[in-house]
């Protein structure tokens, strides 16, 4: 795959992080079917933080510096 990276390395953290409270909130507040539904889309912004590579974000133009 090649892509061109367009997160910071800061918001790359941040995304991480808050990626991992969201599954982990989820899986333990909601449980149940939900709680799988919201860690599946957290897992999504824990991937965009760790590969530095955001879809929506390319999509409206965001490059880095």
């Amino acid at each position: 795959m090649i892509y061109v990276k367009n997160v910071p390395n800061g918001e790359r953290a941040v995304r991480v992080v808050a990626g991992l409270m969201a599954a982990a909130l989820g899986l333990l507040l909601l449980g149940g079917m939900g709680g799988w539904l919201v860690a599946a889309g957290a897992a999504g912004l824990v991937a965009s933080g760790l590969f530095g590579f955001c879809p929506a974000c390319a999509m409206v133009g965001r490059k880095l510096k």
